[in-house]
């Protein structure tokens, strides 16, 4: 299996290590703000249609709206730089690491408004769906392209940390079992 362009040595380790536990625990406070039961009197029905809840924050104006929008947008978007973190690739196609994190991070939001069916006082929203997205796309399109070119263009400065193509080392052949005839 080859692996190419992670970051080589124990720098990858710990750029992946660290990637990973702050995704951890970035997921454990998303949970525990948007799966907690709300002790509410009432509660609004679920909104299926795509950007209606956006026009009637829109509707507000502009302070009214930047609220919600900015919860929205806000929410998962620092998913869009530890998802590719916790990867610890540098030399990946920009588009494929948009496309891999966007999914991800609309997976990780539908899984979140499924959840919340269950809990009192939370309904669905598809406009939250629409805005944790594009958060999380916003935000690697901030970060991600801008910080792996910084680390490609230190890595060509200092010749003792570079980056490095990682081949499995071939381990010899595969040991074959002489065939065993049946008996009569």
């Amino acid at each position: 299996m080859q692996r190419q362009g992670s970051i080589g040595g124990s720098a990858a380790i710990r750029v992946r290590v660290t990637g990973g536990v702050l995704l951890v625990a970035h997921l454990a406070l998303v949970a525990w703000l948007m799966l907690r039961p709300l002790d509410v009197p009432w509660v609004m029905p679920p909104n299926l249609r795509p950007l209606a809840g956006v026009r009637a924050d829109l509707a507000l104006g502009w302070p009214g709206a930047a609220r919600p929008l900015g919860e929205g947008l806000a929410l998962l978007a620092p998913l869009g730089v530890l998802l590719p973190l916790a990867h610890g690739r540098l030399t990946v196609s920009p588009l494929a690491s948009l496309l891999r994190t966007a999914a991800a991070g609309a997976l990780i939001s539908l899984g979140i408004a499924l959840l919340q069916t269950g809990v009192p006082g939370r309904v669905v929203d598809v406009d939250s769906l629409l805005l944790n997205t594009t958060g999380v796309v916003l935000a690697h399109l901030a970060v991600v392209p801008a910080g792996r070119a910084w680390l490609r263009r230190r890595d060509a400065r200092e010749p003792g940390i570079a980056v490095t193509v990682q081949e499995e080392l071939s381990q010899g052949c595969t040991p074959t079992i002489p065939r065993v005839g049946i008996a009569p």
